[in-house]
């Protein structure tokens, strides 16, 4: 009987006994109620010792209060405090496939009608387990407070509870270090929340969360429509005219964006042992009457990457200097983006099709700031589905959009995220049927075979499209988003390319950011090769023009790319510049032409790369300021509706498309009602 009322004073065993229990439940979490995409023996490493840190540093505290039951009471409370943080999150991630951020906090009511039913509803019976420690902990808690005889504890010398909370500080940086090196710049990159609760735990991604909501809130507390005064002054003074000829020529047809995830313009026209790697892009491309092509058109990503791509092809202005913006603002931001404008101002639908979890980069968030009516996400797959890397492969998802697509109302813009053709380009015999690259380097060898998938998926698509009568009525917007081989495997590419990988240099590194951009239009007949220089920047002002819709009353940092005034400068994320003589990197010249280093004084040419500079420079930072403090609040064009994101829900998607076909019956403009009320799922080719 001692050693049982010592078992329960000893203050050691209290803490390791509280701690082991509070990790379990944790870990019970990871596995059972959330999915967080963990690979490889490293990331499980970390899995497993990622609560341990914070546990110990809170839990610790209760070594620092001398007397016994106030001691009890602060371990309790801190107990309870994280088992509600990490029940919470799983209520919360059973609903919304997400973990809850301060502002979902803040906004508690807004997030509480968005979730169906009773909270009730989403318990399970493993659930008495995040509460059973803590039952038993409050009982023998009372039984303690209530006897009126003493019980006491030694105290812990202070030096043992500073060491217990320096173990905890040394944990986490080991826990911190490991991450970083399986994943670099996890903080400075955040792309989807689970990836920081993935590695770091719960508590550390609260903590993140809460720096960051608090950084933001304070740049924007300090904001006012003052600050629109200069990024109104320099996008109506850099506003490009359409060209006549081109404006208006896609009016009223669907608008499809083939999103070509991590491919480079070097992929076109590429052979490899004889065999085009791309061949049903190449016709596109090489389609010199429906295709308007561009083969000096850059990405201008941050560390966004993706995301900064679509932030960028969606909204006209630029990815932050740091980070995503699609992360850190996008949740709250005010946009102005293409869904919207497309439905204000021409009757459009909207939807997203992707492959993967609806929080990667924060899209299921986003997208509803943005206007987007639907977002079909990998919960809308079979779940069956084969998946490598970031998501179900290109093919199925592509086939099974169609069970989705064909119940919008047309006209609509559509958007198609690949995912196959991602870093680490994970292949197998059964689907990839095309040769590598024999460099040596495993990323640039497979890299093309993923890349021709990805082109087999499109020719498909393709054929639907033909088949079911879309594809005449429509207009293809095909990009690359980034960069698919970093600078790093360059010099492996450089013989692929018929390069010298010993000469290979920064500026052919900036070469390299040419990814594809075609607007291919069925029926047009004056398309070919465009040579004018122009980045993603530029792609929202030509896209517009295109539909018939001016831009000019939208803050937009991009010009048309058809204009006679285009603005030729490429900005990069950096600072640098490309523009169609000179490439500008980290304050070094270089000449298009020969790919050498100059002297611009020497040159005379000092002016014009000052010039360029400035305005890159300008650019950058008054989108930076726009964004940061979320001015476009303050703005509202005349004739344009605020989004409310409120007005959008990303569940039961396809009830509620067939509740408006059925609503608007013969008036109806549906693919699915075209075709008399029939699927045209069977019109797809079988996958090859």
């Amino acid at each position: 009987m001692n050693r049982v009322k010592k078992a329960f004073t000893n203050r050691w065993l209290i803490l390791l006994t509280a701690s082991v229990l509070f990790w379990a439940k944790t870990i019970l979490a990871y596995y059972v109620d959330f999915s967080l995409g963990v690979e490889g023996s490293i990331q499980y490493l970390i899995l497993w010792i990622n609560p341990i840190a914070t546990t110990l540093l809170l839990f610790g505290v209760f070594l620092y209060v001398k007397k016994f039951k106030p001691a009890l009471i602060v371990l309790f409370l801190m107990d309870l405090l994280n088992t509600l943080i990490l029940y919470l999150n799983v209520i919360f991630y059973r609903e919304f496939t997400d973990f809850v951020t301060i502002k979902s906090i803040l906004g508690f009511s807004k997030v509480s009608q968005g979730i169906s039913g009773s909270s009730f509803a989403l318990m399970k019976v493993h659930d008495i387990f995040y509460w059973a420690d803590l039952l038993v902990f409050l009982g023998i808690l009372i039984y303690i407070i209530a006897k009126r005889k003493e019980i006491t504890s030694k105290p812990v010398k202070k030096t043992f509870a500073v060491a217990v909370s320096c173990l905890a500080a040394m944990t986490f940086s080991v826990n911190l270090s490991l991450s970083e090196a399986n994943r670099p710049q996890l903080l400075q990159r955040t792309f989807d929340r689970s990836y920081i609760v993935k590695y770091l735990g719960l508590d550390a991604f609260t903590v993140y969360d809460g720096i960051k909501t608090e950084q933001t809130n304070s740049v924007r507390a300090h904001a006012s429509s003052n600050g629109l005064t200069d990024i109104m002054k320099y996008t109506k003074d850099h506003y490009a005219a359409a060209d006549p000829s081109k404006y208006g020529i896609a009016k009223g047809k669907n608008i499809i964006v083939i999103h070509l995830e991590s491919f480079q313009q070097f992929l076109i026209n590429m052979k490899v042992d004889g065999q085009e790697v791309t061949p049903f892009l190449n016709s596109l491309e090489n389609d010199n009457k429906q295709t308007l092509a561009f083969d000096n058109f850059f990405h201008e990503v941050g560390q966004g990457k993706t995301s900064d791509a679509e932030n960028m092809l969606e909204t006209s202005t630029f990815g932050l200097p740091q980070g995503s913006l699609f992360t850190q603002l996008g949740s709250d931001n005010t946009f102005q983006a293409a869904p919207a404008i497309l439905n204000q101002e021409a009757g459009y639908s909207s939807a997203v099709f992707h492959g993967n979890v609806g929080s990667f980069w924060n899209r299921d968030h986003v997208y509803k700031n943005l206007g987007y009516q639907d977002f079909f996400d990998r919960s809308y797959f079979n779940q069956s589905d084969e998946n490598l890397g970031y998501g179900i492969l290109d093919k199925d998802m592509l086939k099974e959009t169609v069970g989705h697509l064909e119940h919008l109302q047309q006209p609509f813009y559509s958007k198609f995220l690949t995912v196959t053709n991602h870093t680490p380009y994970l292949t197998d015999e059964k689907n990839f049927n095309f040769p590598s690259l024999k460099t040596g380097n495993s990323t640039v060898d497979d890299y093309v075979r993923t890349a021709h998938y990805l082109d087999e998926s499109l020719r498909q698509f393709f054929d639907y499209l033909k088949a079911s009568g879309v594809y005449q009525n429509s207009i293809f917007m095909i990009y690359g988003d980034h960069f698919g081989i970093s600078d790093s495997n360059n010099k492996d590419l450089a013989k692929a390319l018929g390069k010298d990988p010993t000469t290979w240099s920064k500026f052919n590194d900036a070469q390299m950011q040419r990814v594809p951009l075609m607007f291919h239009i069925p029926g047009y007949t004056n398309g070919g090769i465009q040579h004018q220089y122009g980045g993603e920047i530029d792609v929202l002002p030509t896209l517009l023009h295109l539909m018939g819709i001016d831009n000019k009353k939208y803050i937009q940092f991009g010009t048309d790319l058809f204009s006679p005034q285009h603005d030729q400068t490429v900005a990069f994320r950096n600072g640098d510049f490309v523009s169609p003589n000179y490439t500008e990197l980290g304050g070094e010249t270089y000449d298009n032409k020969t790919g050498e280093k100059i002297d611009p004084k020497a040159l005379g040419v000092a002016p014009e790369i000052d010039k360029d500079q400035k305005q890159v420079k300008q650019a950058l930072s008054l989108s930076d300021k726009l964004n940061q403090e979320n001015l476009l609040r303050f703005y509202t064009p005349e004739g344009f509706t605020p989004v409310d994101p409120k007005n959008y829900d990303y569940h039961n998607l396809d009830k509620k498309n067939t509740a408006i076909e059925k609503e608007k019956g013969n008036q109806s403009t549906s693919i699915y009602s075209k075709n008399g009320n029939k699927t045209t799922a069977g019109l797809y080719p079988p996958i090859q």
